[in-house]
């Protein structure tokens, strides 16, 4: 049954809401503009504030299904986060797309709140606090998530909880790897 959830997570992941609406509502290939990032962060610079919120929406929901799914089944804290893992693994590598993503910020939003609903307040403080000083969302953001593997830690005295976090982590910093690199060198 886990590995049945664990294929159906990635699959879940490898739906691209950015791809699919930027073809039903604006006929156009997301891949071939802006930044090429297939993403509601590039769609809402090409097509403004309707296609980010549709494309966030769109993403966020595919996290938020897989730890739905575990919880119908029972399945174990741990189990969820690995199935969140595999569904943001999905959403950078989709088999729908050649392999080639977005960077998983909206999946994991979704799935992480959906898991621990006191994490909006984490994220939402640590990122107003670091804005300020970043000037920057993706950076204020990155450092928000940070934290969310001690606040596991703490919830839940679980260890396997937080490594999972910090895979998941992981993955997004590298999808990240290049956008740090430019800001860094700044």
């Amino acid at each position: 049954m886990f590995l049945l959830y664990f294929i159906l997570s990635y699959l879940i992941g490898s739906v691209m809401f950015g791809f699919l609406i930027s073809k039903a509502l604006f006929h156009t290939d997301i891949r071939r503009e802006g930044s090429g990032n297939v993403g509601a962060r590039n769609a809402g610079r090409l097509h403004g504030k309707k296609a980010f919120v549709l494309i966030f929406l769109g993403d966020a929901l595919k996290g938020v299904l897989v730890i739905l799914i575990a919880r119908y089944f029972g399945f174990s804290a741990q189990i969820q986060l690995v199935g969140l893992g595999l569904a943001i693994l999905g959403h950078l590598k989709p088999i729908t797309l050649n392999f080639k993503g977005g960077k998983g910020i909206s999946t994991f939003i979704g799935g992480i709140i959906m898991f621990e609903p006191l994490l909006v307040f984490v994220i939402a403080g640590v990122f107003l606090v670091l804005y300020p000083f970043t000037k920057s969302f993706t950076f204020s953001g990155l450092g928000a998530f940070l934290l969310i593997p001690p606040f596991l830690l703490i919830m839940y005295y679980d260890w396997i909880s937080f490594a999972a976090a910090l895979g998941i982590l992981f993955f997004i910093f590298l999808a990240h790897w290049e956008n740090i690199k430019v800001r860094l060198r700044r």
